[in-house]
């Protein structure tokens, strides 16, 4: 298992062979060095000594006895791959059985494994014979489908070696053979391929008999089973490793096999009836059977051509023995032996679709019983039933049609000059709506509702909604009439309307088909409309006034081409400081909607809920007030109005909007300024140390009383060396005293007092990393007016001032050296007190030195 080495193989003999049949000798050598393609010597031996016979490498191998056969092609070296080849003898004869060796040229660095095998070859003499009907040796057969038919051939051999025989009954159809059954040399049938259904049910059987015979039986014959048939025969025999060898094979062809098709065709192509009429039909048989045989035929109808027997529909069948099943209006007939015909009365336009029938052939077995043999179906045939279409005309005319937006509209589609109804006739109407576009731009119409054969109605997708609301009503006000009422009609409803009415058609299952469509000429409802005016004027009551007094101004609107029109109203301000919650600078501050109900937008000072009220005087005027004016309060004023007109289903509709002209509000002072700045004595500082923060007010122009001022005070903190992040609130000192701290992570804490009038500190107790960055204050003026009434003033925001938090290396370091240091001092000791105890007492050991006496020579190996 572990050496490796050049092994060269051929089949293990004896290889027996049949005289003049080809044999093909396979040598091959594996586990080799050198080049892939290997090259091969064959050399034979009767007795002892080897003849070379050819080489692939090696034109001057061949010996003079094997030239000839060489030459001729008869001897040749077949390549399979590049480690293989075969030796070929065409025609071997008993002078050719002997021992035969195979060799490889070595090609390896070193010599292992064997370099040549050799193989016994034994001819024996040719004793298989196959022939088929003693009468002929080939005979023609034609069979109608259905039909059945054998055939036989004899096979023997008088081979002396143990052989067994391999039958295989063939069929050609065109050029090429295909097995049909097969009695293996181990004893085991095999059908050939497409055949094995048919095996298993036994139409298809293979027999031996005596003087060995093999005879094929077909049962139930189709177009497929003609062809040419022969008997094919080879001769197996087992080689020494045991498996089944080829020796031989001969054929001989037994018969030809033709079968007459039976086809089912139906007389017709494509057929057209008038409604009412009946439809005729004829199914023909195509068979030649001479004999005794019943047909049976049924008739199918389906909708789709491609409808299987399961999905189509039976209409009328007659066994084999003539008996018809039972129809009223569909009536099956024998014509003569091969034709059967089928009569539908008073067809209607349902009957329309394919209809084909399906025959079977019945013949008589020796029993007396019946047997079927063949089933075919015929190819569908179309039937279009016209229907009797009745003759009317549409007429469409509104009733109603709109002046103003919101108006109702009413259209009449009535049916006229009906002529050839039936009274199984009725009338459904569908409604449809097309927008119109200048010029010639063509828009599909659109669905607004539509009837089915019982009236029940079925919305469209444009009108699903305003049908469902009851915006859009559809009804049948008569026989003749239908109707389309359109509660409120809005601009998107101007457009071509139309009405198509449909016939439908009683059948005979009392179902309703529809027979015809007409469509009306369109109606365009439109009405003329002007663009919508509104004009709004703000007016300020009070031309003077000063901070703390109440601010008035009215707005006065008036519109046009706008039908009964409610006003809503809504107080906007455009401050000089833009707002953070409107980026656009726009506040709103008060708003009444047309049903008059007030609402506050965006006035936020809980202080002044009730500080400001919209009115309205009346239907359009309003008026605006704002009580205890602050300086905070200076800006601009508009009113906003929208224009509502009364809508469908009482609800109101926007027209337009309105914008007044601004009023501002401008107070004239000529109080302190207020300027704000931040100071520290040590803006930088170590971690657990007390940070001190300065907020200092300024004030410049008038002075004031400390008692008619009071401050706002917030710090904020930005957590970075550029003021690129939010800032975040640390504390606030409203101007009642009362702190407020913002949330924080860290341990460290805060306190905010104030020490003066004008001076606010904030402390940061134990200072940590987080605490640095850029801290501000804003600082929010309110000061007392002449009136007594607090004023705000604009808030201030100071410059930034940087802190800077540092760690102290050595108090960090300090108790952890310390420690370090008296640790390792503790352990060091300790070891060399537990190594100088383990040296005194426990690792002591006597040495006993042996005593050698002393002489002048030692001898060399002691050294």
């Amino acid at each position: 298992a572990f050496c490796r080495g050049r092994i060269v193989r051929v089949p293990k003999g004896p290889l027996i062979r049949v005289v003049g049949t080809e044999v093909a000798i396979p040598c091959s050598v594996s586990d080799y060095d050198g080049p892939s393609e290997q090259n091969f010597d064959w050399e034979f031996s009767r007795d002892t000594d080897f003849v070379r016979i050819v080489s692939t490498w090696d034109s001057t191998f061949t010996s003079e006895e094997y030239q000839k056969r060489v030459g001729r092609g008869d001897i040749k070296l077949r390549r399979s791959s590049n480690d293989a080849v075969e030796l070929v003898i065409r025609n071997i004869q008993p002078a050719d059985q002997g021992r035969y060796k195979c060799s490889t040229p070595s090609t390896d660095a070193t010599v292992q494994g064997n370099y040549d095998a050799e193989v016994q070859v034994k001819v024996i003499s040719d004793g298989l014979s196959v022939s088929g009907s003693k009468a002929r040796s080939s005979t023609s057969l034609r069979l109608s489908e259905g039909d059945s038919f054998k055939l036989r051939c004899s096979a023997t051999t008088t081979s002396p070696e143990h052989t067994h025989l391999h039958v295989t009954w063939q069929v050609r159809s065109g050029s090429s053979w295909r097995d049909v059954l097969s009695l293996t040399h181990e004893g085991k049938f095999q059908p050939g391929p497409g055949y094995e259904e048919r095996y298993r049910s036994g139409d298809i059987r293979l027999d031996t008999g005596a003087n060995d015979t093999y005879r094929l039986s077909v049962s139930q014959a189709s177009s497929a089973d003609g062809g040419a048939y022969r008997c094919l025969v080879s001769e197996w025999v087992r080689g020494a490793d045991g498996s089944w060898q080829k020796i031989q094979e001969k054929s001989v062809e037994i018969a030809t096999v033709s079968i007459q098709r039976t086809d089912v065709v139906i007389s017709t192509s494509n057929v057209s009836v008038t409604e009412r009429d009946s439809l005729d039909l004829t199914c023909n048989i195509t068979t030649d059977r001479s004999g005794i045989f019943q047909a049976e035929v049924m008739w199918y109808f389906s909708a789709s051509p491609d409808d299987t027997l399961s999905d189509a529909q039976l209409l009328l069948s007659m066994d084999h023995d003539s008996v018809v099943s039972d129809s009223t209006l569909i009536s099956l007939s024998h014509v003569d032996r091969n034709s059967y015909r089928l009569l539908v009365r008073d067809v209607d336009v349902e009957d329309s679709g394919y209809y084909f029938c399906e025959a079977a052939i019945w013949v008589p077995l020796h029993n007396g019983s019946w047997h079927k043999v063949v089933e075919r179906t015929s190819a569908p045939v179309s039937v279009v039933v016209t229907a009797l279409e009745p003759d009317y005309d549409v007429f469409l005319n509104a009733s109603k049609t709109p002046k103003f937006s919101d108006d109702p509209t009413e259209l009449n589609c009535r049916i006229t000059n009906v002529q050839d109804t039936e009274a199984n006739i009725r009338f459904t109407v569908s409604w449809y709506y097309r927008q119109r576009l200048p010029g010639d731009d063509v828009v599909p119409e659109e669905l607004l509702a539509s009837m089915d054969a019982d009236w029940a109605l079925l919305p469209g997708d444009r009108g699903r909604e305003r049908i469902q609301n009851g915006e859009i009503i559809l009804s049948k006000k008569s026989a003749d009439t239908f109707s389309l009422r359109i509660q409120w009609t809005s601009e998107s409803d101007r457009g071509d309307y139309f009405c198509v009415i449909s016939a439908w058609s009683r059948q005979r299952n009392n179902s309703w088909v529809k027979s015809k469509d007409v469509a009306s000429a369109s109606v365009n409802i439109f009405w003329a409309t002007q663009d919508y005016t509104l004009t709004v004027e703000a007016v300020k009551l009070k031309p003077f006034f000063v901070a703390g007094h109440t601010f008035e101004m009215t707005c006065k609107v008036s519109s046009k081409n706008i039908k009964t029109p409610r006003y809503s109203v809504l107080i906007t301000a455009e401050k000089p400081l833009t707002d953070q919650s409107s980026p656009n600078g726009t506040t709103r501050i008060i708003s009444l909607n047309q049903d008059s109900v007030v609402r506050l937008e965006d006035w936020t000072d809980q202080t002044r809920v009730d500080g400001v009220v919209l009115e309205k005087v009346q239907e359009n005027e309003f008026r605006y007030r704002m009580y205890q004016t602050q300086i905070s309060d200076a800006g601009l004023y508009r009113c906003v109005v929208t224009a509502w007109s009364p809508g469908g289903g009482g609800m109101w509709r926007e027209a337009v909007n309105g914008l007044s002209n601004p009023i501002q509000i401008d107070f004239q002072t000529s109080g302190p300024v207020f300027n704000v700045s931040v100071h520290s004595d040590s803006p930088t500082i170590y971690q657990g140390e007390v940070a001190d923060l300065l907020c200092i007010v300024t004030m410049e122009g008038m002075p004031l009383e400390p008692d008619d001022m009071s401050f706002d005070v917030s710090w904020f903190a930005v957590r970075s060396f550029a003021l690129d992040r939010e800032p975040i609130l640390l504390a606030s000192l409203d101007r009642r005293g009362i702190v407020t701290q913002g949330r924080r992570n860290g341990s460290s804490e805060l306190s905010l007092e104030r020490i003066s009038p004008l001076e606010f500190r904030l402390r940061v107790h134990g200072c940590e990393d987080h605490d640095f960055g850029n801290h501000y204050c804003l600082v929010t003026p309110w000061v007392r007016s002449a009136t007594g009434v607090w004023q705000r003033e604009p808030d201030i925001r100071a410059k930034p001032i940087f802190l800077s938090v540092k760690m102290d290396v050595l108090n960090a370091f300090k108790y952890p050296l310390l420690i370090g240091v008296g640790l390792a001092t503790a352990i060091g000791l300790l070891s060399c007190l537990i190594g100088y105890c383990s040296s005194r007492w426990c690792c002591k050991k006597e040495v006993q030195e042996t005593r050698r006496e002393r002489r002048r020579l030692m001898s060399m190996e002691m050294d």
